[in-house]
């Protein structure tokens, strides 16, 4: 079933089709609110709001954009104000804080080929980015959203996309570069 379809026939009032645009859009939602909050009671309440919130404000939705962007856009959104409303959200710029704050330092090759897997390796670094970083390397890379769609979602100008997503890439770099070069000297 398209987007359209879909909407209309939840416009109409049915259920199982609702339920359908939540399996279908629920990965997108977990992982927005996944990149913001570490809290996993804390993300599975949010992403129920988020759902609740698209239904709520599905009537209004015109299709100026893709379904998932304007879903992801709320799930972006809802997640930040609650984030500044309980005050835990601190962004940071990267230059007043210290790389080792970010990134596991005491990791060896030994321990990451015990977990024998490199995607996990790299995924424990992604994590260790700030939030905003990580956030626009995953709506980019993993739900290879463009830059419009990113600042449609995010509501930051495009030139702070293309930045945070340069500086989330070149930390991730030098992070794995530095592993590749204790790699080498074994």
């Amino acid at each position: 079933m398209d987007d359209q379809s879909l909407v209309k026939s939840i416009l109409k009032g049915n259920t199982q089709a609702f339920t359908f645009l939540i399996k279908k859009y629920e990965k997108l939602v977990f992982h927005m609110v996944q990149k913001l909050v570490n809290d996993e009671p804390s993300v599975e309440e949010l992403a129920q709001d988020v759902f609740m919130k698209v239904h709520e404000k599905l009537p209004s939705f015109r299709f100026e954009s893709k379904l998932s962007t304007w879903i992801a856009t709320i799930a972006y959104r809802h997640t930040v104000n609650h984030l500044r409303k309980s005050k835990r959200m601190v962004f940071k710029e990267l230059e007043e804080a210290s790389e080792d704050r970010f990134f596991i330092t005491e990791e060896t090759p030994a321990r990451v080929y015990e977990a024998k897997d490199t995607s996990q390796y790299i995924q424990a670094h992604i994590q260790k980015l700030p939030a905003h970083y990580r956030n626009i390397l995953h709506l980019y890379h993993i739900e290879e959203m463009t830059y419009p769609e990113i600042v449609e979602i995010t509501g930051l100008p495009t030139g702070t996309v293309k930045n945070y997503l340069f500086r989330a890439r070149k930390l991730l770099k030098e992070q794995l570069s530095k592993f590749i070069n204790r790699e080498e000297l074994l």
